[in-house]
């Protein structure tokens, strides 16, 4: 039983923080089905690796050393930051590599990063909360174990991989070799030395001094990331704004849509009036059209053709006289 609710306690609340993820991208939300393959890979192949390379190289370590403080400072410093965040980060590299065209924003690097993260945060509290909460402690350990893993530290994991994130997305955006090279590999240096940090803390300053310390460090820098994810949002806004202008002025959508495309609020009214029309879906993939149109159109004033860009928008835009039509106004 301390098992099965361990895997539940460890597993749903990182899947409720990737909802909020997921909610937070409020004009092109990313599909689900890359959403949740980054959400596994963590979950999987990144925690699974991880647990093997710094066991074997903490006994490794423990062999070279004879000191068992040494070897878990060691590992929890240097080699844990290194390998976690590489094998989180991996799993946004594959969609920027083979989904190239889904890839549009900061935001987007934000949400990939912080759901492959929150994927293997998943898998590595499940693990702790049996492992040192419920074997420890029993049902009391556990409670302790899940208060602290999900409501103080549920987003350090997050939170160091979304700069990964970042720095593929400015990649991604930039035609500078030097942004292209540097970019990803700075996100990557900053998220290896926020999580260094955070595991530091914990091993230098024993017990609740450095839980305090550790967890204001960590949601000190999510809020922070916070205010980078609504910088995105607003710049993700105003180039919907942009590009959509034309599409009034070639009566491809009408006045008052384009306003509801440009407004989250807007679009959550239009939303609960379709639940009432019985006409949900259709309004759903007329806003999330009407934010790929926008990026793509950006992308390709930015980049030219690129890969189809405008074969993509010609059909975007196809798709988008259609529903427009099938939606009316609100």
């Amino acid at each position: 039983m301390g098992f099965l609710v361990s895997l539940i306690t460890g597993i749903f609340p990182m899947l409720l923080f990737a909802w909020i993820l997921y909610k937070l991208d409020r004009y092109e939300k990313e599909p689900l089905r890359l959403l949740g393959g980054v959400f596994a890979w963590g979950g999987l192949l990144a925690a699974g690796g991880a647990f093997f390379v710094n066991t074997i190289l903490g006994i490794g370590l423990y062999a070279l050393t004879s000191s068992e403080a040494a070897a878990d400072l060691t590992v929890g410093s240097l080699v844990a930051p290194v390998v976690e965040e590489s094998l989180k980060g991996f799993a946004v590299l594959v969609i920027f590599w083979v989904f190239h065209n889904e890839f549009d924003s900061i935001l987007d690097g934000i949400i990939y990063g912080g759901i492959a993260a929150l994927g293997f945060a998943a898998t590595e509290n499940a693990y702790y909360i049996y492992t040192y909460g419920f074997l420890e402690d029993g049902w009391r350990g556990l409670l302790q174990l899940v208060f602290v893993r999900v409501i103080l530290v549920g987003w350090q994991h997050p939170f160091y991989t979304a700069f990964i994130g970042m720095g593929v997305a400015v990649a991604r955006l930039n035609k500078s070799v030097i942004l292209k090279v540097g970019a990803p590999l700075l996100g990557w240096g900053v998220a290896v030395f926020t999580h260094s940090l955070h595991n530091t803390v914990h091993a230098l300053i024993p017990d609740m001094a450095g839980l305090v310390i550790g967890t204001l460090l960590d949601w000190g820098g999510w809020l922070g990331l916070l205010g980078v994810i609504a910088w995105a949002t607003y710049q993700e806004k105003v180039w919907i704004k942009t590009h959509l202008t034309a599409e009034v002025e070639a009566e491809t959508l009408t006045q008052r849509q384009y306003h509801a495309a440009c407004s989250p609020w807007r679009q959550l009214a239009a939303r609960i009036q379709a639940r009432f029309d019985n006409n949900y879906r259709t309004t759903k993939r007329f806003f999330q059209v009407c934010g790929e149109l926008a990026l793509k159109k950006h992308q390709f004033e930015k980049f030219g053709e690129e890969k189809g860009n405008s074969e993509i928008i010609s059909e975007l835009r196809g798709e988008m006289r259609e529903l427009s039509a099938k939606v009316g106004d609100w």
